[in-house]
């Protein structure tokens, strides 16, 4: 079956629903030659990821609905705070954060002192991405100090991180599935308990990365079904960004679900849902603010509401998705030692 549908299905057809086939039909091969040939986890390239990211935020609410509603959370958080740190899960290239240096190089009291730490694998992106912020900063007027540390948040220990009396902490997540950005869960849990930052910024993709296989596979049939059918209704077939977001992006997410979540997983149980898990471990929710609100829905309004994105606040989240669908679920926590 997986031969006939890799040989009939393209990712280039005019049908959302074809387009998907294809790339899970793609993923389902690579899962039954893992299973048989025990291949580990392939090499990614960031420069192409982080390239495909871009394009991603350009097209699509997604990503910028997760930037803006993040910054919003950190602002309200660091009022009147003269020294912040940021810690960045994964950062990639940074895009969120000269939105929010912006806005705190203009407040009032003047701007505070910014230290940002920024995690992935590519020390060499890393260090790119800090010029290009300590540039941007140094034009805003901004002291600014960028620490990049090259390893997974779950693998390392808190002197890594340089954590300074007197600063307001602020721990920003936006997940994804391109591929595993912070290693054992329990072990980023522990370590968010030991940080207490002032605020935990979390942007989840609301597919499960838990339970059975059947479950993934159900869950994310679902949710990238929908996510390519919100493409389709704003980009033609034929068009050169929605083909390289699907192809390097929600293809390489539905690879890392399908094939490398499963013969090749670690035996680390993987969390289905942060928001649960953070309530459960000590930390409280902030409620979205009003503000969250409406820089999300600012967004939207660079969208034609025709295509079909919804925007829905409760249970103190911010949600956006296609067709009444969630897709992606902003949150806000604080941990019990602040409050």
């Amino acid at each position: 079956m997986l031969l006939e549908l890799t040989q009939t299905a393209s990712p280039y057809a005019p049908s959302c629903a074809e387009r998907v086939v294809a790339y899970f039909a793609e993923a389902m091969a690579s899962r039954v030659i893992n299973s048989w040939i025990g291949v580990c986890s392939p090499l990614i390239d960031y420069k192409s990821v982080h390239s495909s990211f871009q394009i991603f935020n350009n097209i699509s609410p997604f990503i910028k609905f997760a930037h803006f509603t993040s910054n919003q959370a950190i602002l309200e958080a660091f009022h009147r705070q003269d020294r912040v740190h940021i810690i960045d899960l994964d950062i990639m290239q940074g895009l969120q954060w000269p939105a929010l240096f912006h806005i705190l190089a203009t407040r009032l009291e003047g701007p505070p002192q910014v230290r940002m730490t920024g995690m992935g694998s590519s020390m060499e992106l890393l260090v790119e991405t800090g010029k290009q912020l300590s540039n941007f900063a140094k034009r805003l007027g901004m002291y600014f100090e960028f620490h990049p540390v090259a390893t997974k948040f779950g693998n390392i220990d808190l002197s890594m991180l340089q954590i300074r009396k007197g600063e307001a902490l602020a721990v920003h997540w936006l997940q994804h599935s391109f591929y595993d950005a912070t290693g054992p869960d329990w072990k980023t849990m522990r370590l968010l308990q030991c940080l207490s930052p002032k605020v935990i910024t979390l942007v989840e993709q609301e597919i499960g990365h838990g339970g059975s296989f059947l479950d993934r596979f159900v869950s994310s049939l679902h949710y990238y079904s929908t996510i390519f059918d919100s493409l389709g209704a704003f980009l033609p077939s034929d068009d050169s960004s929605r083909h390289c977001v699907e192809h390097c992006l929600l293809y390489r997410e539905i690879n890392n679900v399908l094939a490398i979540g499963g013969p090749a997983r670690s035996g680390q149980d993987k969390l289905r849902q942060w928001r649960s898990e953070l309530s459960r471990n000590g930390f409280i929710q902030i409620q979205m603010s009003t503000n969250s609100m409406a820089q999300a829905q600012l967004i939207l309004n660079m969208f034609p509401p025709a295509y079909g994105y919804s925007l829905v606040q409760g249970d103190g989240t911010l949600r956006l998705g296609w067709k009444d669908t969630s897709l992606y679920t902003a949150s806000a926590w604080t941990s019990h030692a602040l409050r």
